[in-house]
């Protein structure tokens, strides 16, 4: 309405525009990744590894660290967990910038619907990085800004729709019930 014309038009005269998200796609091959099972949070010796050893190995791929531990290495001689197996091809997409709640849970959703045919993965992920600086982090809570600002939240989805939900805030921050 008459409202948005004067917000738009604000908008145009300070020289402030929309940005759409950037989005990236990787295709990682010869893939080391941890063995997983729906019910085993902790993991279990020589079976499967837990969600804290994922949410690590996560982070690696995230970065694109190697994950061969070689000795030469002078950035990291991180490995993948025990047990793993090694995936031909893997998809990693990015998607950066600001996206309403909304978007994510269709993209949640979209995501579930991949089991929906026969597929080789087991096991898929998504995970949502707020921003360090947002003057919110959950709900209506003030963002605590100490050194990090860390604000995450990551599923990881089961072909049996089974899903781990782990969240990650920084230490001046609470965590939603």
């Amino acid at each position: 309405g008459a409202e948005g014309s004067t917000l738009m038009s604000y908008f145009s005269k300070s020289q402030i525009q929309a940005l759409k998200p950037k989005i990236t796609f990787i295709t990682l091959r010869d893939l080391q990744c941890p063995v997983l099972e729906s019910n085993e949070l902790q993991g279990k010796t020589d079976e499967s590894c837990s969600m804290e050893e994922l949410f690590e190995w996560l982070g690696a791929v995230w970065n694109q660290v190697s994950l061969d531990n070689k000795s030469s290495s002078f950035l990291s001689t991180y490995c993948c967990p025990q047990p793993n197996t090694v995936v031909e091809k893997a998809f990693l997409c990015t998607i950066t910038g600001f996206i309403i709640p909304e978007k994510i849970i269709h993209l949640l959703e979209q995501l579930c619907c991949y089991f929906g045919e026969p597929k080789l993965a087991y096991w898929l992920t998504l995970t949502v990085h707020g921003f360090a600086d947002s003057p919110v982090s959950w709900r209506e809570s003030e963002h605590g800004f100490h050194k990090g600002g860390e604000n995450l939240y990551n599923f990881v989805i089961f072909r049996n729709l089974d899903y781990w939900l782990q969240m990650a805030v920084g230490t001046n921050d609470d965590c939603p019930p």
